[in-house]
């Protein structure tokens, strides 16, 4: 193969199948570095792109969101990064900045160092899911709840409540940790009972079990746990209207919900009930998420250096980009549980 080409995984249509195919390796433009990709992590944003539920997207489309690999060359401007730091970041699904191919391409304000403690896989279960927690609940009005819009350490929510619904899942754990982060005395979780442990060890206080408790149950069972007002409610699980209305019914007036959807329903009452309902597109390279993305990836890499906030358990999948499509089904179909499934494009045969 050319040393300038490369293979790459891509969707050449809505409801296509993944193709693997090459492409030529980008060049980096001012204030970029270019990439070799040693993981890639599968999200469910991959399997709604290709069943074709979101708008605005151009095909063919390489995807590939949450990237973790080596610096292999550097564009005009970088300093502070050199060839073969190992970095993580989020993809776009621009031409030459997806994921899911061998090198790619990112803009230096939105990527971070790998601290040593870390693998590939590890690192690359964090930028999308994290920026999926972290956008509704930490930035500013009104586009998020203004939890700590500018990560300040001194912010303490200690003595408050927080519901995570959907704990065990990438993005709920991110929730989870946020909200220890933010000094929450009491976070509740609803999710699979196996998960307890873990999800207690990354700051869960309460585990209700989705198995035995449904979420038509869960309002009433919460006020068996904590007679605290809960005015902080975060929704991992986006595509199930249910758990919105059960978050909704959770919640104290005043309170806000933030969930992982670009664009959740609002009930009628809403507005008098003073109840604010946050979603999420997590894009850090939207106009309107440029600022407060820029400043998160200039401060969560110290959160993860510093083992504040922690990685997904990952499952390593064999076969480089040729295990993506059966991973991705997988996803669909609620088959993955508590861990993040990861590929290394390099192992591509």
């Amino acid at each position: 193969m050319s040393s300038h080409i490369q293979k790459a995984l891509i969707l050449e249509e809505a409801k296509g199948p993944f193709v693997i195919t090459t492409v030529d390796i980008p060049k980096p433009g001012p204030d970029e570095i270019l990439v070799k990709v040693r993981a890639a992590a599968l999200n469910p944003y991959d399997w709604a792109i290709q069943s074709g539920m979101l708008p605005n997207i151009t095909f063919p489309v390489t995807v590939g969101v949450d990237i973790a690999g080596d610096v292999e060359e550097i564009g005009e401007g970088v300093q502070e990064y050199a060839k073969g730091d190992r970095v993580f970041f989020p993809g776009q699904l621009t031409k030459g900045y997806g994921g899911y191919q061998q090198y790619t391409l990112v803009p230096v304000r939105t990527v971070g160092k790998i601290p040593p403690h870390l693998s590939y896989a590890e690192a690359a279960s964090i930028p999308l899911c994290f920026a999926t927690a972290a956008f509704p609940l930490l930035r500013a009005s009104p586009l998020g709840a203004g939890l700590n819009p500018t990560f300040d350490p001194k912010v303490s929510f200690s003595g408050e409540t927080a519901l995570v619904i959907g704990g065990g899942s990438s993005v709920g754990q991110f929730a989870i940790q946020i909200l220890k982060y933010l000094g929450f005395s009491t976070i509740i979780t609803y999710a699979s009972a196996k998960h307890t442990d873990y999800l207690q060890s990354i700051g869960a206080t309460h585990i209700v079990d989705r198995a035995s408790i449904s979420l038509t149950d869960l309002p009433a069972h919460l006020k068996q746990i904590t007679s605290s007002l809960i005015k902080t409610i975060y929704v991992a699980i986006p595509f199930a209207p249910e758990a919105q209305d059960t978050a909704y019914a959770s919640l104290a007036p005043g309170g806000a919900i933030a969930i992982a959807h670009p664009v959740p329903s609002k009930p009628e009452d809403a507005e008098a009930a003073e109840k604010k309902i946050y979603g999420v597109f997590a894009s850090t390279h939207l106009p309107q998420n440029r600022n407060f993305g820029t400043l998160m990836w200039k401060e969560m890499p110290k959160l993860v250096h510093d083992g504040i906030i922690k990685p997904n358990r990952v499952e390593i999948l064999p076969g480089g980009l040729n295990a993506v499509a059966g991973g991705v089904k997988r996803v669909q179909a609620g088959e993955v549980s508590g861990v993040k499934l990861v590929v290394n494009p390099q192992e591509t045969e």
